[in-house]
């Protein structure tokens, strides 16, 4: 009879029971999750977490105390050796539950049972909501921040245009200087031409008093 129990017996005498939850706490620190029925979850909670509590501390004799629950070296080993150092900022509340449906063959609840600070996807999609949306415009700290920003865009705007100036004032006696050398070669060019047409009209005049 119950007699006043709170907690689930899970319909098996406390040594199964025991046994289980030892199997089902040693399976989630190797894993560091697992799929199982809800009530077992709720059960596993309470039985794992006051361990993760115990693993903070790291001597002999919370080793002892952890290895009495769990009867597994390899996850008492991993408990203190990986588990512990994540879980040791976090005050309590280590593992999550996710439901995950109803079971086919017996309609059970079924869920998925995990330690928190090891779904690294969970937490970064939260961090990233967590964020403060920015305003673009308005009065206030976001305006006073954003003056500073226009008055360095204006000064660069009229630091492009001086250095514009200056490589056009530079440019031009070069632009100069060639416009004069073109006309120079002009002028030669049509002073031989015309000394040419000379020569050839003097040629066809010798050749005329010749004949």
């Amino acid at each position: 009879m119950r007699h006043g129990k709170k907690f689930n017996h899970l319909g098996r005498k406390t040594a199964h029971r025991k046994a289980m939850l030892s199997n089902m706490a040693s399976s989630l620190i190797l894993h560091k999750r697992i799929n199982t029925t809800v009530a077992k979850a709720k059960a596993l909670r309470l039985f794992v977490e006051p361990l993760l509590t115990k693993s903070k501390t790291d001597s002999t004799h919370s080793r002892r105390v952890v290895f009495s629950y769990l009867q597994n070296k390899h996850s008492v080993s991993e408990l203190f050796r990986d588990v512990a150092p994540k879980i040791a900022d976090r005050p309590g509340g280590y593992t999550r539950i996710l439901k995950t449906g109803n079971r086919l063959g017996d309609n059970a609840e079924m869920c998925l049972i995990e330690l928190v600070d090891f779904n690294e996807t969970y937490t970064t999609e939260k961090k990233s909501a967590a964020k403060k949306k920015r305003r673009r415009g308005g009065s206030g700290k976001g305006a006073a921040k954003a003056a500073p920003a226009k008055v360095e865009a204006v000064e660069d705007v009229e630091i492009v245009e001086e250095t514009i100036e200056t490589e056009a004032k530079v440019e031009a006696p070069v632009i100069e200087d060639v416009k004069e050398e073109a006309k120079a070669e002009a002028k030669t060019e049509e002073i031989s031409k015309t000394e040419e047409s000379k020569d050839d009209k003097t040629t066809e005049d010798d050749k005329q008093k010749s004949e």
